[in-house]
């Protein structure tokens, strides 16, 4: 085993003593991610406080007389512009259209007579109509707001009224108190929300490390020469198989946990309650195990799949061009579990490589995760790894396939 150690030392020693290597590697993407989502955090923060902090610009067409005395009370904020019955709207349709006016409230000729000559079933029944442009934010919070805190409230105005107690109508409460209701695993609900994403960034990112450190490994030590001065060494090929694949592990690890933990940070600025949410997530150490397995296997079949890739393609841009397919068939096996959280699968899916990393780690992440579907899921993909493993090393032994002939 000393040659796997001599290779496995003189690869890390190559990347760890080139600083730019490690900037670019490590250093970087770690950073670009934390601060591409504190950036889109910002203005998502900044775009919320400006809807809600924004004056809308109202136009109410036929107001009743009482209608500005339910505004005050409830004491809702707009610049408010009141419309008789024979002024055009078309103007402040366009308005509305552009962007420039927020909403327009046009009540129904003699709307109040209306309910107060409403005698029985049958009778008319005035309408309000609300004209807003849902593609503006302006307009389609102006429209709710203005709905549910006045509108709303006139109306309950005049049921009081008309019956002069609209508990009448109350046959019986639903949720007065909605919180005193709710009974969830707050562990299970932060858990969901990394489920939702974590196990597509994490496979992303590990065959991006695999991919990124593989390929130059191997493919570009050919096209430099240095990997035939290796194949000439006493070391036996096997060993520089296994240093290679072991050392690539390594600094993939290493890259995948910056860059999660750049995401998880990342995603709390973004999300900003999210943070909150999330808090109540916590890992049992058999969890905690179990999460650092499964990425230590993945990393080794990503590592291997990468690997082989590399063996066979006689330089870095025939390589890039053969593992785009890998590339993308992680990248689907991962974003298939982004929109299945929480349905229970079979066992069998648990066997399927790459796949199954994704929905193993989700489930651990809710906490769901039983340890026949873990022994399923690190068995497959270690069987796939080792296969991989097997192939690299008789390529290893082809002179063909080593140098190029």
């Amino acid at each position: 085993m000393r040659g796997v150690k001599n290779i496995v030392k003189k690869e890390l020693t190559r990347v760890f003593t080139d600083r730019k290597l490690v900037i670019n590697l490590f250093i970087l993407p770690g950073v670009l991610i934390m601060v591409m989502y504190s950036i889109m955090g910002n203005l998502i923060s900044k775009m919320e406080k400006d809807i809600q902090t924004h004056v809308p610009t109202i136009y109410i067409q036929n107001a009743p007389e009482d209608f500005s005395r339910v505004i005050d009370a409830v004491g809702f904020e707009g610049k408010i512009t009141y419309l008789k019955a024979d002024e055009s709207t078309d103007g402040i349709k366009d308005g509305i259209l552009k962007g420039d006016i927020d909403l327009l409230v046009v009540f129904d000729e003699g709307f109040r007579e209306t309910i107060n000559n409403y005698k029985q079933a049958g009778d008319p029944i005035p309408e309000v109509r609300t004209f807003y442009n849902p593609a503006e934010d302006y307009s389609n919070a102006a429209k709710g707001n203005f709905t549910a805190d006045v509108l709303y409230a006139y109306q309950q105005v005049l049921l009081a009224e008309r019956l002069g107690n609209i508990e009448q109508l109350q046959v019986f409460y639903i949720d007065r108190d909605p919180e005193a209701g709710v009974i969830v695993d707050k562990n299970k609900a932060g858990g969901k929300f990394l489920a939702m994403l974590l196990p597509f960034l994490i496979n992303i990112m590990l065959f991006q490390g695999a991919m990124g450190l593989g390929l130059d490994s191997i493919t570009g030590e050919k096209e430099r020469g240095t990997l035939a001065s290796m194949l000439l060494s006493p070391i036996k090929r096997s060993e520089i198989v296994f240093g290679k694949l072991v050392s690539l592990g390594i600094l993939t690890s290493i890259s995948s946990v910056i860059y999660t933990v750049s995401v998880v940070i990342g995603i709390q600025r973004l999300a900003g309650g999210t943070a909150e949410a999330m808090a109540g997530v916590k890992f049992t150490p058999v969890q905690i195990l179990q999460l650092f397995v499964m990425i230590i296997v993945l990393v080794y079949l990503y590592v291997a799949m990468v690997a082989i890739v590399a063996v066979y393609a006689r330089n870095q841009k025939e390589a890039g061009t053969y593992v785009t397919p890998m590339y993308i068939l992680v990248m689907l096996g991962s974003i298939l579990t982004m929109f299945s959280s929480g349905s229970e699968k079979a066992l069998k899916y648990y066997a399927i490589p790459i796949y199954n990393g994704s929905i193993a780690i989700q489930n651990l992440l809710v906490g769901e995760l039983t340890m026949v579907e873990f022994g399923v899921t690190v068995g497959s993909l270690a069987v796939v790894a080792l296969l991989i493993t097997t192939l690299i090393t008789k390529a290893f032994n082809s002179e063909r396939i080593m140098f190029n002939a």
